[in-house]
């Protein structure tokens, strides 16, 4: 082995040494505690119905530098047209020219709550085949809920956050120049049909649905209320009754509902990416006895081209390039390592650092441990 490549190869041993470092790291920060601390209700859970609602429309973005769509955006002329009519000018769609101008999508999400007045973000998407909306502006767009009322409008110059230049040879994009936002750009002009001044029972949806879970937040509301008002329904909902002592300021009993803290708990899961090498495992895996051994095929290979010269006055000599090639094997035997039965996460991946596994070996390794019927986890794979 030359020297160059002893040190490629030591390089990549240095490497792989870091990297499992990082990983037990990692692992061991965010192991234990963490996972089953308490948090609050409303960091797990919502009340039904008290959600956001989405709101969808088309317009026109204007003032674009000769970026907007094309001359086959027969659509786009039609649409400009007819907002010039209701302005008061009349103008055929064939005689508009629409390099300026892009027909977009207007979306938005309408809060819980939101009143008249209120200011919201409004998302832009080119509709036709337009290159930028970089420096336009929406005009006046009516924003629609399914039930096709209207809710909103939206109005306001384009950031699209990024940009692009370029000429006849060459150019040059940062980020998508086809969608963009506009900044507090719609306006709420109706209130939504909720009130809570009168409820009598609400429910509380968790985002994960997990028995435990629902009985734990059902026990500490009761706990903290002094009396059977929550009932768990299911796995991921949990009914509760506003006390007669409370009918009269709901929102204050449903603001000590929501801060009430509850533990949730979680199934052990072992989540794997093999094409980033990502390994995320929950507190709860457990592993039962297995023996592990892991060895590593490494092969350092390295080109070097070498000149080969005629001698002199050589007259049927040329003068040519050839390469040398170097090839070094390493395979690494690593011991045997007995896992007992009942570890930590925490101890399993230490462990497996200790016989120099790195992070996507780890997943290599996690797979078979399950496959031996080890492994007391769910195991997915993304």
């Amino acid at each position: 082995m030359t020297g160059e490549t002893g040190r490629a190869f030591n390089k990549l041993r240095v490497k792989r040494a870091l990297t499992a470092a990082f990983i037990t790291g990692w692992f061991v920060l965010f192991q234990a505690p963490w996972a089953s601390a308490n948090v609050r209700i409303k960091d797990i859970a919502n009340f039904e119905g008290f959600r956001a609602n989405q709101l969808i429309g088309y317009g026109i973005v204007v003032g674009l530098n000769g970026t907007g769509d094309g001359t086959r955006a027969e659509f786009t002329k039609q649409i400009l047209s007819n907002m010039l009519y209701k302005l008061g000018v009349t103008i055929s769609p064939s005689a508009i020219r629409v390099k300026n101008t892009a027909t977009v999508m207007v979306t938005a999400e309408l809060p819980p709550f939101a009143k008249a007045g209120t200011r919201l973000d409004v998302l832009v998407s080119s509709l036709g085949d337009a290159k930028s909306l970089q420096g336009g502006t929406l005009l006046l767009t009516p924003l629609r809920a399914p039930n096709r009322e209207i809710y909103a409008v939206g109005q306001g110059p384009v950031s699209v956050g990024g940009f692009g230049a370029g000429g006849a040879g060459a150019s040059v994009q940062q980020n998508h120049l086809t969608v963009g936002t506009v900044i507090n750009g719609g306006l709420v002009e109706k209130d939504l049909p909720l009130s809570i001044a009168h409820a009598r029972k609400v429910r509380l949806n968790l985002y994960k649905a997990d028995f435990t879970t629902a009985y734990r937040m059902a026990e500490r509301i009761n706990e903290h209320f002094g009396s059977a008002v929550a009932k768990p329904i299911d796995a991921s909902a949990v009914s509760v009754d506003v006390p007669e002592r409370d009918q009269a300021d709901v929102v204050e009993f449903l603001y000590q509902v929501e801060n009430v803290n509850v533990r949730p708990d979680a199934k052990a899961v072992v989540i794997l990416n093999e094409r980033t090498g990502t390994v995320v495992m929950g507190e709860n895996v457990r592993v039962s006895t297995v023996a592990v051994a892991h060895g590593n095929l490494n092969i350092v290979i390295r080109e070097t081209p070498e000149v080969s010269q005629p001698e002199p006055f050589s007259e049927r000599g040329r003068t040519v390039v050839v390469p040398r090639t170097d090839v070094y094997v390493n395979e690494e035997e690593n011991k045997l390592l007995l896992l007992p039965e009942g570890v930590t996460i925490g101890e399993v991946v230490r462990a497996l650092n200790a016989i120099g596994v790195s992070p996507r070996d780890l997943i290599s390794v996690l797979m078979a441990i399950k496959e031996a019927g080890a492994l007391q986890a769910d195991l997915r794979l993304l």
